[in-house]
């Protein structure tokens, strides 16, 4: 084992920072480079934004590589230059090439946000809560040229309590990635631990979510509706239309008994003379109580709030 482990971090968004920030911390671990996507244009003036790795790392004092693409000769020679003993990845968003895999003596480690060989892929944290898991966790694997394949060294599972929000869950299981990072790692490094490969035959694998699966199916069940409600937080939200405008729903809970047999999926069922669920609406079975919400171009609100200073709202339908 060497006196001191030259490691590359490679990630991009807020909730893998506390990762980074626990290995700088780590003892016997150099942080010799934190590895970011480059900066992508932002907002209405379209300025350049840097992801939240390289603004941590900036703020540690650890050198920043951007590289487009890690397939290059340039960003592989990069690479070579640091002599990393080891590799550690957390939401970095891009297959690592196998010139890169090879590069260090003790291999790149990946930390997935599921209980691996389940949900597999871009969007474990939402697919667990869309699914209505009872238990998820973080694994911490040897990455190898599939999409999360790699035999597994540790894990953590977490029980569900069904209040989670994506963003929320991701940034908890990221947290206790930390943690298997700092009982593991060293010990990786000296030998002692074995890589378990995964049971192939109980794989699941999750897609990349895109903006159009925010979009509410009022004929969907209100349970569903309110799974994806936190599973599409913060992306890409789950939303409606009335009255031309976005409507999006930051906030909503499942209550059975009304179906589409009785009330048209998306209108409103309740109004403003009902303070405890001033704006319910009918879905394929049971109804949404929407707690929180913003309609496009205004701040987010309670659902009293809106129903207060929304006429017409006792006659909506939601499209």
């Amino acid at each position: 084992m060497p006196d001191l482990i030259r490691l590359v971090f490679m990630g991009t968004p807020a909730q893998v920072v506390p990762v980074l920030r626990r290995l700088h911390e780590m003892n016997g671990v150099q942080v010799v480079a934190a590895v970011a996507p480059p900066d992508r244009p932002r907002g209405r003036g379209r300025q350049p934004e840097a992801p939240p790795v390289k603004e941590a790392a900036t703020s540690l004092g650890i050198p920043v590589l951007q590289p487009s693409t890690l397939r290059s000769d340039t960003a592989l020679a990069d690479l070579e230059a640091l002599r990393p003993d080891l590799v550690v990845v957390a939401a970095y968003g891009r297959f690592l090439p196998p010139p890169v895999l090879e590069l260090p003596a003790h291999g790149c480690l990946n930390l997935h946000p599921s209980l691996l060989p389940r949900h597999r892929g871009p969007s474990p944290v939402a697919t667990a809560i869309l699914e209505g898991d009872e238990t998820t966790g973080v694994s911490l694997m040897l990455l190898d040229e599939g999409m999360d394949t790699g035999p597994v060294i540790a894990a953590h599972e977490v029980a569900l309590e069904g209040t989670e929000s994506a963003g929320e869950l991701t940034g908890r299981l990221f947290d206790l990635g930390g943690v298997l990072l700092e009982d593991n790692l060293q010990a990786w490094v000296r030998g002692e631990l074995d890589a378990r490969a995964q049971d192939d035959a109980l794989a699941t694998v999750t897609r990349k979510l895109e903006r159009a699966d925010g979009l509410v199916d009022w004929n969907e069940p209100a349970d569903l509706l309110a799974r994806k409600c936190r599973a599409f937080d913060p992306w890409p939200g789950l939303y409606t239309h009335w009255e031309g405008r976005t409507l999006k729903l930051l906030d909503a809970v499942a209550s059975p008994g009304l179906s589409s047999d009785f009330l048209q999926p998306g209108r409103v069922v309740s109004t403003p003379y009902d303070e405890a669920t001033p704006l319910s609406v009918a879905t394929g079975n049971g109804s949404l109580d929407i707690r929180r919400l913003q309609l496009e171009g205004r701040r987010a609100v309670t659902a009293l709030e809106f129903v207060n200073g929304a006429s017409g709202i006792t006659r909506a339908v939601f499209n």
